[in-house]
C-alpha cells in the first residue's frame, strides 16, 4: 500500500556490476526493492550496469529533436500521417486541443522483431511491428545508440524482475516467460518550454503529462535537471522527484501490482510544466527518456496468488485508450511546428 512517503528512497545497484556477487548481497537487494514497490511504487536506482552515461543519453535526445520536422514527420504514425504504414513505433508530434499532449516523442522497440503468433489484421495498432529510423545523415548513428541502449535497458530490467520474483518467494527465473517476444519500448521525449502561470495569468497548475499509471511491468527512466516529475502519496500530496545526479527512476506498472497479488503499488504521477522554472542546458525544455518493461503481446499474466488472467496484448490495447498520443485528433490541434520551432531557436 502507498504510504505518505515525502520523498522517494534510494537503492543502490553497485551489486550488478560485480561478476559474482555473493547470496546475502542479492537477497539484501532483493528484499530492498520489495519494500520499496510495497511501499512507494518509485525509486532512484544508483550505480545501474550501463555504459551510456545520463550526458550520453539525453545528447540523444537532443540529437533527434533537434532535426528538421520534415524528417520527423517521415517517421509519424499512422494516426498522424494518414501515408504512413507505422501504427506504434515512431514519432509523435505535440497535440493541442481538448485534451492536450504538450510533448513530442520517438518510441522504438527491440532491434529485433518480434514474431507475431496470429493475425492481428484488424487491430488498429501492430504492437509487433518493426522499428522506423531517420536516415543516417538526419540522426549520425542514431540507431546503433538507441538499439544498444534498449538492449541494456531490457538487461537491467530482466535482472530486477528475477529479484522482485525472488522477493515473492517464487524462482529467480518466474518472469523468464515474460521475456519471450518481449514489447519493451524506449521512448525519447521532448516537453517544449511552456508560459509560466504568472504569464499565463493563471494560478492552476498546468500539466504537460496528465495523471496516470503505467501498464506494462516496469519503467526505468532518464530524467534530466528540469524537474517536473511528481507522484501522488497516499495522503494526496503531489511529490516532487526531482533529479539525482547519476540515478535512473524506476517505478512498477499495472501488470506487476496486479502479478504480485497487491503486494506492490503502481503509483500515480504526472508531469508539471516547466515554464518560469528552469530548463535543460540547450534550452530545449525537459527531456525525459523512459523504458518500458513490458512481457510479449501473447503473454497470459496472472497474479502469484492465482485468479483471473489477462493477456498482455489485450490489456495495454485498453490501456492506451487512455493515452492521447493513441487517439485519432482532429488534424488541426496536432501542433506540426512547436518543436521544430523550439529546436532551431534554440
Amino acid at each position: 500500500m502507498t504510504t505518505s512517503f515525502s520523498s522517494l528512497p534510494i537503492v543502490d545497484l553497485s551489486v550488478l556490476s560485480s561478476s559474482s556477487p555473493c547470496a546475502s548481497e542479492i537477497k539484501r537487494l532483493s528484499t530492498q526493492l520489495y519494500d520499496v514497490f510495497a511501499t512507494t511504487g518509485f525509486a532512484y536506482l544508483t550505480n545501474a550496469p550501463l555504459s551510456s552515461s545520463h550526458e550520453d543519453v539525453f545528447q540523444l535526445a537532443s540529437d533527434f529533436f533537434r532535426m528538421t520536422e520534415a524528417s520527423k514527420m517521415q517517421l509519424a504514425k499512422k494516426t498522424f500521417v494518414k501515408g504512413n504504414n507505422n501504427t506504434y513505433r515512431g514519432y509523435f508530434p505535440p497535440q493541442l486541443g481538448q485534451k492536450d499532449n504538450l510533448k513530442e516523442g520517438f518510441e522504438v522497440g527491440p532491434s529485433n522483431t518480434p514474431v507475431q503468433t496470429h493475425s492481428r489484421s484488424k487491430q488498429k495498432f501492430n504492437l509487433a511491428e518493426s522499428n522506423v529510423w531517420p536516415e543516417e545523415d538526419a540522426f549520425p548513428n542514431g540507431k546503433a545508440r538507441l538499439e544498444q541502449l534498449h538492449t541494456e535497458l531490457q538487461s537491467l530490467s530482466s535482472t530486477l524482475v528475477s529479484l522482485l520474483a525472488i522477493s515473492l518467494g517464487k524462482q529467480a527465473d518466474f518472469f523468464s516467460g515474460y521475456l519471450s517476444n518481449s514489447l519493451s519500448t524506449l521512448r525519447l521525449l521532448h516537453y517544449p518550454l511552456q508560459p509560466s502561470a504568472v504569464e499565463r495569468g493563471a494560478d492552476e497548475v498546468k500539466l504537460c503529462c496528465t495523471p496516470h499509471t503505467d501498464s506494462g511491468i516496469l519503467t526505468l527512466l532518464h530524467q534530466d535537471t528540469t524537474g517536473g516529475l511528481e507522484v501522488l502519496n497516499s495522503s494526496n500530496e503531489w511529490i516532487p522527484a526531482p533529479y539525482v545526479p547519476g540515478s535512473i527512476v524506476i517505478n512498477i506498472g499495472d501488470l506487476l501490482a496486479n502479478v504480485s497479488g497487491g503486494r506492490f503499488v503502481a503509483t500515480m504521477h504526472r508531469v508539471r510544466t516547466n515554464g518560469g522554472g528552469s530548463s535543460s542546458a540547450d534550452g530545449m525544455g525537459r527531456f525525459s527518456v523512459p523504458f518500458f518493461f513490458e512481457p510479449g503481446e501473447d503473454c497470459i499474466v496472472r497474479s502469484i496468488d492465482g485468479g483471473e488472467s489477462v493477456v498482455y496484448g489485450e490489456h495495454v490495447r485498453r490501456k492506451m485508450g487512455t493515452f492521447v498520443e493513441f487517439q485519432d485528433m482532429p488534424e488541426e490541434s496536432v501542433n506540426w511546428g512547436a518543436a521544430t520551432t523550439i529546436a532551431v531557436e534554440a
